[in-house]
């Protein structure tokens, strides 16, 4: 049982030396993506969601 956890363990350190971490100027640059895309995605569900809410009230009036 330990050696299968042991066995785990180290697979997991032989793994982890194969992952390639992205650099600081990467990480910036996709959390600017990230951000500048959820700033435009909720500008634009807000319109719609204004723009709707308008509808439904002039067609209940």
């Amino acid at each position: 049982m330990f050696d299968k956890i042991k066995n785990f363990f180290k697979e997991v350190k032989i793994e982890l030396k194969k992952v390639v971490f992205p650099d600081r100027e990467a990480v910036i640059g996709s959390t600017k993506v990230v951000i500048i895309t959820v700033i435009i995605m909720s500008l634009f569900l807000g319109l719609v969601d204004i723009s709707l809410a308008k509808l439904v009230n002039l067609s209940l009036r």
